[in-house]
């Protein structure tokens, strides 16, 4: 069967959504929020992405997607190996870091490290994966790039100790729910509708 993306342009045959009417569609689809970051040895870049999933566990292999109009497309695409950063609430100022262009992404070095393997990472990010890119497909305007996941780092919220108080010997108190820490709380970032969300209990629904 013939492909509808054939050299970034829709083969005969196909009907085509309008660019418009496409990006409205999908600007009612929630999407969880990532930074990649690389360095192919001329230097960091950095890259804010929604379009990270998980493909496979076994092998471990994930998948995102970047516009050749990205200025940190070259590198990430010429790369051996990134790090994808799966950003929580906290991280909002990573992902809007960014997502500008124009501006040096790593001037602060305060935020940001290099791994003992050599790639870029920003520090206090709660949870990354680093993976070698094992397959690039051209698709529009875009590289697809798969990753096999090589190593991972996952924080998980941190209960922050309560003062204990003095109660009266009658009746035992009840044991209080734990309070977390500011610095990272567990509540991912979420992209919808041009907007930035953060997903907490707040949002579970039922069901």
């Amino acid at each position: 069967m013939p492909s509808p993306v054939d050299g970034g342009e829709v083969a005969p045959g196909f009907a085509s959504l309008s660019p418009d009417d496409f990006k409205a569609a999908f600007r009612q689809h929630p999407a969880g929020v990532s930074v990649i970051t690389a360095d192919d040895g001329s230097g960091p870049v950095g890259l804010t992405a929604t379009s990270v999933f998980s493909v496979s566990a076994e092998p471990p292999l994930l998948v995102f997607s970047v516009s050749s109009l990205s200025s940190s497309a070259p590198t990430i695409t010429a790369s051996d190996t990134v790090v994808v950063h799966l950003l929580g609430s906290e991280q909002l100022h990573i992902a809007k870091l960014c997502a500008t262009s124009g501006i040096d992404r790593f001037a602060d070095t305060s935020i940001w490290d290099r791994l003992p393997t050599g790639e870029p990472y920003f520090t206090g990010n709660g949870v990354w994966i680093r993976g070698r890119i094992v397959n690039r497909m051209e698709a529009g305007t875009s590289t697809v790039i798969a990753v096999h996941a090589l190593e991972s780092s996952v924080s998980q919220p941190q209960p922050v100790e309560e003062p204990v108080r003095a109660e009266p010997a009658a009746e035992a108190p009840a044991p209080a729910a734990p309070t977390f820490s500011p610095s990272f709380d567990g509540a991912p970032l979420v992209y919808h509708n041009r907007t930035w969300h953060r997903l907490d209990a707040n949002s579970q629904i039922d069901g």
